[in-house]
C-alpha cells in the first residue's frame, strides 16, 4: 500500500517538474525555431488594439473640438480701391465683439464686410499692425461665442492641430452683401515653432488666410498666414494677445 502511494507521489512530482521544464525551457526554445515561429504568441495585437482605441478617441475629441470652435470663425470679404476682391477669415476674441484678422485682408481705403452665419455685421477698425500682419476690429454685436487660449509653453512637436476657415460660395465679384458662407476644416501636426511663428504640415488655398489654428482640445494657438506655396505659417496667440491687450 505504502509502495503504491510512494509511486503515485513520484509520478506526480516527475510530471510537475516535467511540466515546468517544458513550459519554461522547451516551449520557448522550440517556438523560436522556423518551423514553429508562426505559432508563437505575442502581445502585439493588444498594442495594436490600444493604438486603435487611442486613434478613435482622438478623432472623437477632434470632432467635438471643431463643433465647439467653428462658431468663432468669421468670414471676411473686401473690395480694394483697385477693385480686387479679397476673401479670408477672422476670429472672435471677446463676447462683446472684439475680433482679430490679418492686416492684409483689410487694407486702408477698401470696402470691408464681416459675416457671422451669413449675417453682415457693422464694425469699426480699431488698429492695424502691418509689421506683424494683424488687425483689430470691433463688431457691433454682443453675446458672441469665444474660445480659450492655448498655453504655448506646453506645445510639442508632432502635436495634432487643426484650422477652421470661412469661404464664400455661389457669389459674384459684386456680391459683397449677402454671400453664402461655408466653414472649412483641415488638420495636421506641428512641425516647428518658436516665439514668432508656428509651422505645420498643412497646406491650404489663400482664401483661408486669417483662419485660426487650434489644438485638439479646441484651444486657440494662433492666426494663419498662407504663403505662395500654400504653406501655413501661424502667428502665435502670444502675439495676438499682446496686440489686442488681452
Amino acid at each position: 500500500m505504502l509502495r503504491n502511494i510512494f509511486k503515485i507521489l513520484v509520478i506526480f512530482i516527475i510530471g510537475m517538474v516535467g511540466g515546468i521544464f517544458a513550459d519554461q525551457i522547451l516551449w520557448p526554445y522550440f517556438i523560436e525555431r522556423p518551423l514553429f515561429y508562426q505559432y508563437r504568441l505575442e502581445q502585439s495585437p493588444v498594442y495594436l488594439t490600444e493604438r486603435k482605441e487611442i486613434y478613435i478617441q482622438e478623432n472623437i475629441a477632434l470632432k467635438n473640438a471643431i463643433e465647439r470652435v467653428e462658431k468663432v470663425v468669421i468670414g471676411i470679404r473686401t473690395k480694394t480701391k483697385a477693385g480686387k476682391i479679397l476673401e479670408g477669415s477672422g476670429l472672435i476674441l471677446t463676447a462683446d465683439g472684439l475680433m482679430v484678422t490679418l492686416a492684409e485682408l483689410v487694407p486702408v481705403g477698401s470696402a470691408f464686410n464681416f459675416f457671422i452665419d451669413g449675417e453682415r455685421i457693422p464694425f469699426q477698425i480699431l488698429k492695424r499692425d502691418l509689421e506683424n500682419n494683424l488687425a483689430l476690429i470691433k463688431l457691433e454685436k454682443n453675446n458672441l461665442p469665444t474660445v480659450g487660449f492655448a498655453n504655448l509653453e506646453k506645445l510639442k512637436l508632432g502635436e495634432r492641430v487643426f484650422l477652421v476657415g470661412a469661404t464664400f460660395i455661389n457669389v459674384t465679384r459684386q456680391d459683397l452683401v449677402t454671400p453664402d458662407l461655408q466653414k472649412v476644416v483641415n488638420e495636421g501636426i506641428v512641425t516647428s515653432f518658436d516665439q514668432n511663428s508656428i509651422k505645420t504640415n498643412i497646406f491650404e488655398k489663400n482664401v483661408l488666410a486669417g483662419s485660426p489654428l487650434f489644438d485638439i482640445e479646441g484651444k486657440l494657438l494662433g492666426l494663419n498666414m498662407i504663403d505662395k506655396e500654400g504653406k501655413i505659417i501661424t502667428i502665435p496667440i502670444s502675439q495676438i494677445r499682446a496686440f489686442a491687450n488681452l
